[in-house]
């Protein structure tokens, strides 16, 4: 190991790796997360990967887990400080939004569904998704069945706006009023009327 490799591989870490993996595959699908070009994009060589994880597929896991991590898990965390349950879901309906006119990854996962562990991943992170929100409607007045009817709704939706954003951006909000008035009327649809 030369003296360059061993500063490099005190420099990256592991999920620094992860990272540029989750980019690669947002700019280019799960084929894009190959080990040469990621280390270029990082200025290091493939020693420094080898350091860190012992082939593609241990760099594939651990992008898949951060991106777990931080699309669903950080997101509920920083909704949660909120108390109100509606309020919560409003401003998960408002991040939510804002994301999917940027969200990426999802759709390159999505079109990699076929392999086994992009699949466990998905499937996991959507019924986090879909309880979280069942959650929050339960403790806004929802019945069990009915909160985890409108849940499943609820990330359909989303993904809904993921790809539309994709496939056809001028269709969603521009500005922050429009994006506001669209939060406005999916956090209505889904809550129980006030009588």
């Amino acid at each position: 190991m030369t003296q360059g490799d061993a500063t490099a591989k005190a420099r990256l870490s592991a999920g620094d790796w992860a990272q540029a993996a989750l980019d690669a595959l947002a700019a280019g699908g799960l084929a894009a997360v190959a080990v040469e070009p990621i280390a270029k994009r990082l200025g290091t060589t493939k020693g420094s990967f080898y350091w860190h994880f012992k082939d593609r597929a241990a760099l594939i896991d651990a992008a898949l887990a951060r991106w777990e991590q931080r699309s669903t898990d950080d997101v509920i965390a920083e909704i949660d400080v909120e108390t109100d349950p509606a309020e919560r879901l409003h401003r998960l309906f408002a991040h939510v939004i804002d994301y999917a006119a940027t969200g990426r990854i999802e759709l390159a996962l999505l079109a990699s569904a076929d392999q086994a562990s992009v699949a466990a991943t998905l499937r996991r992170v959507a019924d986090r998704r879909i309880e979280y929100v069942a959650e929050l409607l339960r403790e806004s007045g929802l019945s069990a069945g009915h909160a985890r009817t409108r849940a499943v709704v609820t990330v359909s939706i989303y993904h809904g706006f993921n790809q539309l954003a994709r496939v056809s951006p001028d269709a969603l909000p521009s500005t922050e009023a429009q994006r506001k008035a669209l939060v406005d009327s999916a956090f209505e649809s889904l809550l129980p009327k006030q009588h």
